[in-house]
């Protein structure tokens, strides 16, 4: 099968998913073909594969779908059996109930960060974001992260291949002002976003050295309520992050 058709299909099936958990109702035929910008033949196609092999099933007389659990029971294995994520499902809770914050763990995918896993903070306000998001290294904390393991000439030429786009007004996007802060973070141990990647919202991260990769813990939050907590979360972090690497 061609590649790009290979590709394709992939996407497409799991925008069908994402067509699903986004209605959140049993959805046509056409409503998928054009949900997913495909023609309807390719989406019956599609459809009746998923269906046959037990995702999908069909609902009423209009022949609507929706999926089955056996997309949930799959995931759930595949969860049990993380070996980074449920390694450190214990200390992202234990830090969000300390903090009362966000807290995320990430690692680079790319020239972009990829959320492997998010426990969501206690407060009314907070901030919120889903497992498989993507940031850009520049503007998140778990980016400067991932941009602070490099070498000096890595980090360089990282740098200068990044788009460096203006996420918000507060994002740095001159290339030695960011070069400056990742190295200087780097010195003291733990980075900081200060509403680069989201308005008004401040991300503190450390870096977890695990299985020989680099990954990234971050506690995330109004910037207000960060700012008068930096010190202790700061050190809370860097105590998290020795005994991670430690176990």
């Amino acid at each position: 099968m061609d590649m790009n058709i290979s590709v394709k299909t992939a996407a497409r099936t799991l925008d069908v998913f994402e067509c699903f958990a986004e209605a959140r109702r049993p959805l046509s035929l056409s409503e998928l073909a054009r949900a997913i910008e495909a023609p309807v033949s390719s989406c019956f196609a599609l459809i009746r594969t998923l269906e046959d092999r037990g995702y999908l099933y069909a609902v009423g007389r209009r022949r609507a779908f929706y999926p089955t659990k056996r997309m949930t029971e799959l995931a759930e294995v595949i969860r049990r059996h993380d070996p980074i994520v449920e390694r450190l499902a214990p200390t992202l809770a234990e830090l969000r109930d300390e903090t009362g914050e966000s807290v995320i763990l990430g690692k680079r995918l790319g020239d972009q960060v990829v959320y492997l896993d998010f426990v969501e903070g206690r407060q009314t306000v907070r901030y919120i974001a889903h497992v498989g998001d993507r940031k850009p290294l520049h503007s998140s904390a778990i980016g400067k992260v991932m941009l602070g393991q490099l070498g000096l000439a890595e980090l360089d030429a990282t740098i200068a291949r990044l788009e460096l786009a203006a996420v918000t007004d507060r994002t740095i996007t001159e290339p030695a002002r960011l070069k400056r802060e990742v190295r200087a973070a780097g010195r003291r141990g733990w980075y900081r976003t200060q509403g680069e990647n989201v308005a008004d919202v401040t991300a503190l991260a450390v870096a977890l050295a695990l299985g020989g990769e680099p990954f990234g813990l971050a506690v995330a939050g109004p910037s207000s309520r960060i700012a008068a907590a930096e010190a202790a979360i700061a050190g809370r972090l860097v105590d998290l992050k020795h005994r991670a690497e430690a176990a």
